[in-house]
């Protein structure tokens, strides 16, 4: 079997329905799932936020969104996570399970990134549940190291860590 052919880029409107779409199959009779993919294309159409693909073969396998505004659900009001001005909050970072370790999430960050810094943003900041160790340290190495704030979300402890860009 041949190695698929990856890219990067920003989601159109049709690849973003196509990744909600996987990710609602996924949980099926999870009314949060069709509800987060409501406010996520909407924000995106709005231009609250940016959805960013990892294609395989031109099929969406993996995501990150750029969320750029406090009024965006995942953020809350927090000014410290996203201010519409100077820091941007990277969320729903995700691919699929065949398609990790080939480093195509890194490639989708530093893609964002770039974005981001292009776009006025200053700082990045991410989230975390404390019982990833492996994602924080990815997080860590990709030098979001600076502390933001904490939370209980659902029950589990999420860590919020920011980077200068």
């Amino acid at each position: 079997m041949n190695e698929p052919v990856y890219s990067c880029k920003p989601a159109s409107e049709a690849e973003l329905a196509r990744i909600w779409q996987k990710s609602i199959d996924a949980h099926p009779g999870d009314a949060r799932w069709p509800s987060w993919a409501a406010q996520y294309i909407e924000d995106n159409r709005r231009g609250l936020c940016q959805t960013f693909a990892v294609l395989a073969d031109g099929e969406p396998i993996g995501e990150g969104t750029l969320l750029f505004s406090p009024k965006c659900g995942a953020v809350g009001g927090r000014l410290e996570l996203a201010d519409g001005k100077t820091i941007a909050n990277v969320n729903a970072l995700r691919i699929e399970k065949a398609h990790e370790g080939k480093g195509q999430i890194s490639k989708m960050m530093r893609l964002m990134e770039k974005s981001a810094k292009e776009a006025g943003f200053q700082a990045l900041s991410i989230g975390v549940e404390a019982a990833e160790a492996r994602n924080l340290a990815i997080y860590l190495h990709w030098g979001y190291a600076r502390f933001v704030c904490s939370e209980f979300d659902g029950g589990a402890l999420v860590l919020y860590y920011s980077k200068t860009l």
